[in-house]
């Protein structure tokens, strides 16, 4: 399945590192920010997570809530979010499903089968696509300053 800017953002439910569900439907209202990333600890997921948590005024200037989500289990994501003191929720994609919906799978990377793809979409509040960068190439990261141009009219 595709996602395309000006479409209306595919509804999830996933559990945050502390084991709490977030439905992305429920935030409608504010802009969001779905930050896809390969794996937890890896170098440039944590240099896009910290660019982001280092963002956080911006963000919160612009309403905007951002998510982090990837394969790896809520255990393994509590444990990142505190060590790299990220301020915004991870969320545990563990069995694939929304990196199917927003065709973000990655079916082999390094040898590693269905992780994510690094990937970037913003929603707006009324919960359509604004913004997307779904890049093939891991060790590259997102253009932030789409990702905030985006959240100014998001």
């Amino acid at each position: 399945m595709s996602v395309d800017v000006g479409q209306p953002a595919p509804d999830f439910t996933l559990v945050d590192q502390d084991r709490n569900p977030v439905t992305l439907s429920e935030q409608k209202g504010r802009a969001v920010v779905l930050a896809f990333f390969p794996a937890a600890f890896s170098s440039v997921c944590t240099k896009e997570l910290c660019t982001f948590r280092d963002s956080m005024a911006r963000l919160n200037s612009a309403s905007a809530q951002v998510y982090g989500i990837s394969v790896d289990t809520f255990f393994t994501l509590n444990a990142y979010r505190e060590q790299q003191g990220l301020t915004f929720p991870l969320l545990s994609d563990f069995n694939k499903e929304v990196i199917r919906q927003y065709d973000c799978y990655n079916p082999d990377m390094i040898g590693l089968h269905g992780i994510a793809k690094r990937a970037v979409f913003v929603i707006d509040a009324n919960g359509i696509v604004r913004h997307k960068e779904v890049l093939d190439d891991a060790r590259n990261e997102p253009n932030y300053d789409a990702v905030f141009a985006a959240l100014r009219t998001a």
